[in-house]
Formats: C-alpha cells, structure tokens, sequence
C-alpha cells in the first residue's frame, strides 16, 4: 500500500464544517484503510493551485460520536492521498475569561484526558515512540494563526487544550480543575488526531472556535448543544475565510520537526516486523524500513 500525490493540505471539519468553499476539480474518494472505513469520503479538489483532501471528522449528517470517530482510518486515508500538512478545525468550549465564545485560538499543547481510544498506529510487532513534548507543528500553527488574523475574528496564539473524553459535558468540579491547571480550551477530537499526524509525519495544527464558557462562568448560561450551534454558525464562515488565506501560504518546504518524527522513533529491527504489519503501515514507516533493508544489505 503505498502514497498517491493527489493532496498536499488535509482539512479536517468538525461539528458545523462539512463542506469547503471554493474548491475546483472536485472528486469524492472512497479510500480504504487496514483501520477501517474513513468517518465519510473524503472531498479532493484545489484551492488557489493547490491540492486538498477535507473529511467531515463526525461524518456528513454528524453520525460519529468523539469516541467512535475512526481516527486511525482518518489518518490513514488522508497519509494515503499525500497529504503533509493536516488542519483540524474544532469547536472548543473556553475555560478563561479573555478567550470569550466566537474567539478564535490556535493551542500549543495538550492534556489527555480520554481512555477508550486508539492512540497509536503501532504495535502488532512493531515498536515505535514519537516525540511530543510539541502536538501541535510551531511552523504550520504560526501560518494559520497569521491567516485568523486578518479575518474580523479575536484570534489567540496558544494554549492548552484539555481533550475530554465525552460525549457529556464537563461536570463544575472538572471544568473548574482543568482551569486550575491553567488550561486555555476543552473539547473532545484533537486526540488522538495530534499523535498519529505526528506519527503518519504530517504536521499537524487546530483552530478552536470557542462557542461557550463550559460550566464554570457564573454569569453566562451552561454549555449545551443549542448555544454550541447558534454560535458555530457565526464561527463557521470565519474559519473558512482563514482557511483561504491560509492555503496560499503553504507553497513553501517543511523544514519542521514533523516532516522526519519517526527518523529515530522506530524501535524494532526490520527483520523483526511480521510481514502483515509492515504492509498495515506501508503508506507511513516505508522510507525507515527500505533503508534499514539497504543498511543490512552485505
């Protein structure tokens, strides 16, 4: 299973975003992964020159719930088609009081707060550790943060993410420890999408829409479904006008971090991987296993 070049920028949608604006030469694509089925077909076109793949994250009609979205086949599919750089956009909820509802923020770090998800593509024979003390690419969230900017939006640069399990909300008493930690934003997808983009070497950033204040604001009405879509309506067309000023920019070659991530993440001799794994991960560890086959050749 090897990589075909038919985009370079994947765009993951969440709740609100199913669709992208002003691409040309559109083509559905069903693509299938040893992970599953993608949460829908994924949309390739070109914007401005250049090639994008979007995917509706909860799938067209939002039918995946956080935990049941196929990650794994996400990115799979997305390492598949060539994509290099992967932007996710996301409705977050703001646990501080200056990142207020329709604010947009591009997080720099992290917390994991889920449990019944598929973190890694490894395993199955094959050991691998990425780095990533940084889940988010400095390089491509600098660029998208730049791009926010000259939309009407509030923009943040930075912040922590706290990524919930789900799908209920935060009770008080959480929401009130996550901003003891010092958290900017909760939701519920950019994990495990952080860690395998670093695994597949894409780089890999978010654009939060705040939409509420969780539960813990005492002047403002507790998060629900109907106040996340009255204002994801208004955050939606935003995130679009940054997605056009951002993918002109991206014409320029990945000097970061994310490009090499598993240069020297890979643990386990080639000689050791089953065969049935190394065709699984064909698309992602190919460059490191062929040239430790060259390495080992008398």
């Amino acid at each position: 299973m090897t990589t075909q070049q038919t985009a370079k920028v994947g765009v993951i949608g969440g709740t609100g975003l199913y669709e992208m604006d002003g691409l040309v030469d559109i083509r559905d694509i069903a693509i299938e992964t040893p992970f599953g089925d993608p949460s829908d077909v994924i949309t390739v076109g070109k914007l401005d020159g250049t090639g994008i793949a979007f995917l509706p994250r909860h799938g067209r009609g939002h039918r995946f719930l956080p935990s049941e979205i196929p990650v794994r086949a996400n990115i799979h599919a997305m390492k598949q088609l060539g994509v290099e750089r992967l932007i996710s956009i996301s409705a977050v909820g703001s646990l501080q009081e200056h990142v207020a509802p329709l604010d947009m923020i591009v997080p720099d770090q992290l917390i994991d707060r889920t449990r019944l998800r598929e973190h890694t593509f490894f395993g199955n024979g094959l050991v691998g550790h990425i780095a990533f003390g940084d889940p988010f690419c400095p390089v491509l969230s600098d660029l998208l943060a730049t791009a926010a900017d000259d939309t009407e939006a509030k923009v943040h640069r930075g912040g922590t993410y706290v990524v919930m399990e789900g799908p209920a909300f935060s009770t008080r008493a959480e929401s009130e420890l996550y901003r003891s930690w010092g958290a900017s934003i909760i939701g519920m997808t950019a994990l495990p999408e952080a860690k395998l983009a670093r695994e597949a070497e894409m780089c890999y950033t978010v654009l939060g829409m705040a939409t509420d204040y969780d539960v813990w604001h005492a002047t403002h009405e507790d998060v629900s479904v109907d106040m996340i879509l009255q204002n994801l309506s208004k955050n939606i067309a935003v995130s679009k006008q940054a997605l056009r000023r951002l993918i002109p920019r991206l014409n320029i070659p990945r000097d970061c971090v994310c490009e090499s991530a598993l240069a020297t993440a890979l643990v386990t001799p080639r000689d050791l991987v089953p065969p049935a794994t190394l065709e699984r991960l064909g698309p992602i560890v190919s460059r490191y296993m062929s040239t430790r086959d060259q390495e080992t050749t008398p």
